[in-house]
């Protein structure tokens, strides 16, 4: 999320990055010590700080609204609020004029969380590694999706998938790849993000593979997918 980000920003594009992962990996990822971290997502969404408090300033010209390890502790409180699928629909629409996107940094698992950011969402963008058991993710993630559309959000629109540790050295890389879009019905943005040690190398220094490693192919890949979301989400 962090080099598709950056990417946009490289666009000209104003970027916020919202961290909704307890393990604040985003937040790592640009240089940001959630220690550190004064006023994060998790007093956001409970009510207890603004948003606009809460973000900052990340590297490559994006801006972050933080996530903190006490943000695990948070999806049990909101179990007992009412209209809590609509909790981060409400706190984004004060700064929803000040950024061109704002993209919404999920953890894996399908819970309250996940629910808000795809109530608060216009589209989900759904990053999927190129190995076969993949798959299994990518269907509960649409059976949700579909619930979602039925029940909270009807704007909600599916993007496409990201396909990403694509090898295209490897015969079940490119199997996966040729399969997904048909098995779902679903656009595949291309080019997939290519498996190099620059994406582990990057969030290291706190940056993402288009500063650390700008000439890569993983830093390519991001940029033409980039360029090719903006096509589609602002022509």
């Amino acid at each position: 999320m962090a080099s598709l980000g950056a990417a946009f920003a490289e666009l000209g594009k104003r970027v916020l990055l919202v961290d909704l992962d307890a393990q604040a990996c985003l937040t790592f990822s640009l240089g940001v010590d959630p220690d550190t971290v004064e006023t994060s997502v998790n007093e956001v969404i409970l009510g207890q700080a603004s948003v606009r408090d809460a973000i900052i300033e990340g590297a490559e010209g994006v801006h972050l609204v933080p996530s903190v390890i006490d943000l695990a502790g948070a999806e049990a409180q909101l179990l007992a609020r009412p209209g809590r699928e609509f909790v981060l629909r409400g706190v984004l629409e004060e700064v929803a004029d000040d950024y061109d996107i704002v993209l919404l940094d999920c953890s894996p698992s399908l819970g309250v969380l996940t629910l808000a950011a795809l109530t608060a969402a216009h589209g989900l963008l759904i990053p999927m590694p190129c190995e076969m058991l993949s798959h299994r993710g990518v269907g509960q993630l649409l059976d949700t999706v579909r619930d979602v559309t039925k029940l909270l959000n009807p704007g909600l629109q599916v993007v496409g998938i990201l396909p990403t540790l694509f090898d295209g050295r490897s015969s079940h890389s490119q199997a996966v790849l040729a399969d997904v879009g048909q098995r779902y019905g679903l656009p595949v943005i291309e080019p997939p993000i290519p498996k190099t040690i620059r994406f582990a190398e990057a969030p290291a220094v706190g940056r993402s593979i288009l500063s650390t490693s700008k000439s890569s192919k993983g830093a390519r890949a991001y940029r033409a997918a980039a360029k090719g979301l903006a096509e589609r989400l602002w022509s």
